[in-house]
Formats: C-alpha cells, sequence, structure tokens
C-alpha cells in the first residue's frame, strides 16, 4: 500500500483567489471611508467682471510714406487720409505727434520711385523728435 501512495501523481498546488479578493475589497472599503471622513473644502464666492463687447485699439501709428517730389503723406492710423507735408513741416509735425501719444510709433515706406535719400530723410526727422519705435516698411513685387 505505501508503493500506492508513491507511485500516485503528484497533487498540483491551487491558487486561492478568495482571500484576494477580500484583502482588495478591506482596502477599498478603507480607502472609501477615509475619503468620506475629510474635510469638505469651503470656497468663498467672487464677483466676476462681466465681460463687454471687445474694443479694437485705436491705431495712433503715424504711416509716413516718402515720394519722388520730396514731399511726405502723413497718416495717423491707416483709415485716416492722407495729408501731404514737405520737408520742412515735418519734424515738427513729429514733435507735436510724440507730445500728444504715449507710445509714438513712425512706419515709413517708400514710394515706387522715390530715391532712398527721401527716407533717410523722414527716419532723421523721426531721431530728431526723439521718436523710438520706427519701422521701414517693405513691398515684394
Amino acid at each position: 500500500m505505501d508503493e500506492a501512495l508513491f507511485n500516485a501523481a503528484p497533487k498540483k498546488a491551487r491558487i486561492e483567489i478568495i482571500p484576494l479578493i477580500d484583502v482588495v475589497f478591506f482596502l477599498l472599503a478603507t480607502f472609501v471611508l477615509f475619503t468620506l471622513s475629510l474635510d469638505k473644502i469651503e470656497s468663498i464666492e467672487i464677483p466676476l467682471p462681466k465681460g463687454g463687447e471687445p474694443r479694437e485699439a485705436e491705431d495712433l501709428t503715424i504711416y509716413l510714406q516718402t515720394t519722388d517730389h520730396g514731399l511726405f503723406h502723413w497718416k495717423l492710423g491707416r483709415t485716416s487720409p492722407a495729408e501731404q507735408l514737405t520737408a520742412s513741416e515735418l519734424g515738427p509735425r513729429l514733435e507735436t505727434y510724440r507730445r500728444s501719444v504715449a507710445n509714438p510709433r513712425v512706419l515709413i515706406n517708400g514710394d515706387d520711385r522715390a530715391p532712398f535719400s527721401e527716407t533717410i530723410r523722414a527716419l532723421d526727422a523721426v531721431r530728431l523728435a526723439r521718436i523710438r519705435e520706427v519701422s521701414l516698411e517693405t513691398v515684394r513685387n
């Protein structure tokens, strides 16, 4: 009879999953009870400002165009009509503009037929008026 015990096939090991499920449910219940016992976060109601229609910023840039006749076309913003100025009128006009606007900006554009010396004259007038923000507009044909 002892031989029958030795010749019998060995039993395979079984993994019991029920104790594992018990441990997982215990941890889940502990986590739920712990989170329910936390203090609730209290907040203060803050009245927020109401939004309105977005306003477009007013364009106070000077658009200065040089011509081949030694004249300058002066525009305050893109939509205003252009005024014609001579070189002697340009300096005082730029000084007045610098004093009247908080952040003076000048954009210089040269006419196709205007020599570059007219653009340099405009740049010199802007520099003498102590306007720091100046740009040259170039157009690719």
